[in-house]
Parts: C-alpha cells; sequence; structure tokens
C-alpha cells in the first residue's frame, strides 16, 4: 500500500490531537506515522521535533495560552488548542523557524472559522515578545509546573516526597537532554578499544564499569555486537547484583534484557542466566538481544514474578527484582510518563512487594538479592524494601558497591548527581541455613 504523502506540520497536527485525545504514547504515534506517510528527510525531522517537543511541553503551554486567550483552555475546541501549542512551540523553543512560517503554516491548519482566534493569540505572543511568564513563586506547585513543564499535580507529588529543594532540581534534570550511554561487550573488546574504532567522541563513563558516553547513535551500527544501549543507574543495579562465572542469576522483570545482557557479560557467559518478563511480546527482544551479542547463557520465558516457578525456589545464586514502577526517573527520556494520573502511582507499591516476595523464593541460602526501580519516590523504594524485611526475617540488608558508588545497602541515584537515569537499588542477602 502506497504511503500518503503529507507536510511536517499536518501530521504533528494529527499525531498531537491522537495523543490529547487516547492518551497515545508519542513513541507509538511516531512510529506509526512514519509507517503510514511519507516525508522528506526534513519534514521528517521537523515532524519529530514537533510531536515530541509540544507533547514535553503542554503544561507550559497551555499556560502561555491561558495567559494570551480570554476563553478558559478546557473550553477551547481540540483543534485549535493543538494548533495554539504548535504554534507557540515553535516561536517559543524552535528558534530556526522563522516566526512567519510558524504562524502562517500553523494557522491553516485549522477551519477558516477558528483561524481568526489562533492567529490573533500566536501575533499576540509576538508582540509582547515572545515572553513567558511565570506564576508567582511562592506558589510552589504551580509554579514548578510551568517552568519545568510538569503537570502541576505531579509538581506537589514530588515538592510532598522529596522536599522542594530535591523536587526542582528533579524537574530541572526532567527537560534536560543527555547523550547516550552504552554498555560495551567486554568479552569481545574494551570501552577504550570500541571508542578507538567506533565512537571516537565518546568518553569512559565516570561511574559505571564498562561503559562509555556518546553524543548519538543515529548512525551506529546497531546490528555490532561490541555494545548495546544502557543507562548507567540499570547497568550499577547489575553491579550492586555482582554477578560470578558459573552462578545462576534470575531476572524477574527483564524486558527488554539489558540486565541480563549486563548480568551474563559480568559472568564471561559462563553459568545461567534466567531471564522473564510477564508479557510474551517482549520475550523475543531478550533473545535476539543475546544472539545478537552472543550470549548463549541466556534463558528467556515469560513468566509473573509474583508467583515463582516450583522448580526454581530456592536454587538461584542471585535474583534481580527490577519492579514494574512509576518511571519518574526517566522523564527526560520518556516525558508521556509525567501525564499519568497520580493515583496510579499510589497503587504500585502493592505490587511492587508482591513481585519482590515472589522473587525472593528463588533465591538460596546465602544467596543475594537486589531490588531496583527507574524511580526516585521513596514509597515504590524504601518503603517497600523496608516492608519486605519486616515480613522476611530471613533477608537483610547488605552494603554494595555500584560502580565507583559506595552504599550501605540502599541507594537512591538521582538524575541530577551523577548524570544517570533516576534510579533506586537495594542489595539484601539471605541468611544461609542453620
Amino acid at each position: 500500500m502506497n504511503k500518503a504523502v503529507i507536510g511536517a506540520r499536518r501530521a504533528a497536527f494529527e499525531s498531537l490531537k491522537a495523543f490529547s485525545k487516547a492518551g497515545k504514547y508519542t513513541n507509538l504515534e511516531v512510529a506509526a506515522s512514519l509507517s503510514k506517510y511519507t516525508f522528506s528527510d526534513e519534514d521528517k525531522r521537523l515532524y519529530t521535533a514537533l510531536v515530541y517537543g509540544v507533547a514535553e511541553r503542554i503544561p507550559t503551554l497551555d499556560y502561555l495560552v491561558a495567559t494570551l486567550s480570554s476563553r478558559p483552555v478546557e473550553r477551547i475546541d481540540i483543534d485549535a488548542l493543538t494548533c495554539l501549542r504548535l504554534g507557540l512551540y515553535q516561536l517559543s523553543y524552535m528558534d530556526r523557524i522563522p516566526d512567519h512560517a510558524a504562524v502562517s503554516e500553523t494557522v491553516s491548519l485549522v477551519s477558516p472559522r477558528t483561524r481568526g482566534f489562533v492567529n490573533a493569540l500566536l501575533r499576540e505572543h509576538l508582540r509582547r515578545g515572545k515572553e513567558i511568564p511565570l506564576p508567582q513563586e511562592s506558589d510552589k506547585g504551580k509554579y514548578f509546573s510551568v517552568k519545568y513543564s510538569c503537570p502541576e499535580e505531579l509538581c506537589r507529588f514530588f515538592i510532598g516526597k522529596l522536599g522542594e529543594e530535591r523536587a526542582e532540581k528533579v524537574l530541572v534534570s526532567s527537560v534536560e537532554k543527555r547523550g547516550v550511554t552504552l554498555r560495551v561487550n567486554t568479552n569481545i573488546c574494551s570501552a577504550e578499544e570500541l571508542m578507538a574504532d567506533s565512537f571516537p567522541d565518546g568518553r569512559i563513563n565516570p561511574v559505571a564499569d564498562g561503559m562509555i558516553d556518546v553524543p548519538s547513535v543515529r548512525d551506529a551500527d546497531m546490528t555490532d555486537p561490541r555494545w548495546f544501549v544502557q543507562d548507567a543507574a540499570s547497568r550499577l543495579a547489575v553491579s550492586a547484583l555482582s554477578p560470578q562465572p558459573g552462578e545462576t542469576v534470575v531476572d524477574v522483570c527483564a524486558a527488554p534484557g539489558g540486565k541480563s545482557f549486563s548480568a551474563a557479560i559480568d559472568m564471561k557467559n559462563d553459568g545461567r542466566v534466567i531471564s522473564f518478563d510477564l508479557h510474551e511480546n517482549k520475550i523475543n527482544l531478550i533473545r535476539k538481544g543475546a544472539e545478537r551479542l552472543g550470549l548463549s547463557i541466556i534463558e528467556a520465558s515469560a513468566h509473573d514474578a509474583s508467583d515463582p516457578l516450583e522448580e526454581l525456589i530456592g536454587v538461584a545464586d542471585r535474583v534481580l527484582c527490577d519492579a514494574p514502577c512509576s518511571g519518574l526517573g526517566v522523564l527526560s527520556k520518556k516525558p508521556d510518563i509525567k501525564y499519568k494520573n497520580v493515583s496510579e502511582i499510589e497503587r504500585l507499591p502493592e505490587v511492587q512487594l508482591r513481585v519482590l516476595k515472589g522473587a525472593a523464593q528463588y533465591v538460596r541460602p546465602g544467596g543475594v538479592l537486589v531490588y531496583s526501580t527507574c524511580t526516585v519516590n521513596p514509597d515504590e523504594n524504601e518503603c517497600v524494601v523496608e516492608r519486605f524485611l519486616e515480613e522476611n526475617e530471613e533477608f537483610s540488608k547488605a552494603p554494595f558497591s555500584a560502580g565507583k558508588i559506595p552504599s550501605d545497602g540502599e541507594l537512591t541515584l538521582y538524575p541530577y548527581e551523577y548524570g544517570t537515569d533516576g534510579f533506586f537499588i537495594a542489595k539484601m542477602v539471605r541468611k544461609d541455613s542453620e
């Protein structure tokens, strides 16, 4: 079937409407549009920049609309509001687009009866010098929401859990863009060798072993078995686990497989890594990744972590439980997450505790259990571990080193501290049998 030819702004307009109406993840919407439409290279870049950029900045853009319009934002129809978001984003955040093009091309996307309204607001924004006003700083929830493009409810949640100072630092990091971190397959080559051969603009990661930081992998060979993309925080969770050659390791929430791959590399592809995930459709990602990297010790299958397999109970030397979580530590990579309802976050600790209890049953006496999440919410982190230890006295926290970072048993990695994702790692050991 032939793809439809469409302009970048029109495609972005349609995608952003779908995002607003159905709450569809932007990456899925972008992938669907790229398969459905034919773009020039220039239009493809503009389309993706607009969709991801507008979706990330909706709280700020809507506040800006509210300052420009006498009509409440909730009473502006979706076509007009989407156009206003598109136009204001181009004017405020995209320096290379001429103002006249940002206005005229965007206004043309809506019906004639709406064009006057959209045109008037965009030109008023120009008249005001493209200034983005901020609310009174005394109302930190609203102030942070507009300044850092995060829903007010979530800003207040962060403030309540982390305090104003730490909450603001986390929000600052949520709108900062970082490069990419690569885990080196040290069974094949060293980090220095990989940089010299394929990533001359890379650098050795300062906190995680066997990793390099690069600006981008856009033009890299994604089939190269010498590396895969993994955030340093995820690698540090495996460092805390410290798997050794010949051991049996269980990774209970493994997809898309990065931690299993890192464990198998640390084990020098000697032993057994049993990788589970709840969703069958994700298992193939693990299998394909392991095959590409030449990691033959990984066994991947679908299984519910909260319901352990009887034949594996008490046999694993080390178990990694990277529990499903709110993802509040990866907002800079996945801004869609910030639009989740806070009430959904509040239900997660019960799920995480069930998963952790199930994972713990795989640990042999004297074995190691690592619990990790990609969130900075203490309710999902320290509180879950505390409840688990209260109910499972055969386990106790153990000191560890995550790369170059020491810990007495629990470690929260804030994204502004080490340039990693926001992450939590706790290491526990099971008592030896008496």
